[in-house]
């Protein structure tokens, strides 16, 4: 590899994580509705990807649940009915730096800084702005809705050609096996996992690099 001059994250879970847990809302959406419980948010993580032509998360959101639903035996509009739920209780702003990653961000801003994550700009924005990093990268990229949704490249290549750079001066930091990690490298780009709180780990798509923390891209891994 070439001097990597450019750092492309992730945004959940890598960043940042919303101090309100999904479980919790998505807990306290059955309850509201009067709904027993049918799905848990790692179901709904699961299907996310298949719904990102929805036009807001909202709506992205209520899809998934009533997909959902229907694969459970219930009506559609049940889980419509718990994605409002839902919906009334999801703060985006509320939300807290994952360790390291402020200082990563301050320690590596003489490389070119992008984002690209698999999130709408109202859902992925308000974090931004929150955390007072918007102005930090250069490019932000909304997989899903600029583009296809990770794994595929091309939300990658979106952002090297924003940023004038080439794959092999590349990195991407995320936490996803499934989204970030084939997702760089089928772009050509190196991938650097950070590991998150659901336990997993590399089997089918091995990192490049593997980061416990962000403090740990201070070294720069990708330079050893």
């Amino acid at each position: 590899m070439t001097a990597v001059d450019t750092i492309l994250f992730d945004i959940d879970d890598t960043l940042c994580t919303y101090r309100r847990p999904a479980t919790d809302i998505l807990d306290y959406s059955f309850e509201v509705t009067g709904v027993e419980p049918f799905f848990t948010v790692r179901d709904y993580f699961a299907r996310f990807h298949e719904f990102t032509d929805a036009d807001t998360i909202d709506e992205l959101r209520a899809n998934c649940f009533a997909a959902l639903a229907t694969d459970g035996g219930y009506d559609a509009s049940v889980g419509r009915t718990v994605a409002e739920a839902f919906a009334a209780e999801r703060d985006h702003g509320d939300v807290k730096f994952l360790p390291g990653a402020k200082e990563a961000l301050a320690a590596l801003s003489d490389h070119h800084l992008g984002i690209v994550t698999n999130g709408s700009p109202e859902m992925q924005t308000p974090k931004l702005d929150s955390l007072g990093i918007r102005d930090h990268f250069d490019v932000v990229v909304h997989a899903g809705y600029d583009g296809p949704a990770k794994p595929a490249p091309d939300p990658f290549h979106i952002a090297l050609d924003a940023l004038d750079s080439a794959p092999d001066q590349a990195v991407h930091v995320g936490n996803s096996l499934e989204a970030d990690v084939p997702g760089a490298q089928a772009a050509g780009i190196g991938a650097v996992w950070v590991p998150d709180h659901t336990g997993a780990t590399p089997d089918k798509h091995q990192p490049d690099y593997t980061v416990e923390t962000l403090h740990d891209l201070l070294d720069k891994p990708w330079s050893a």
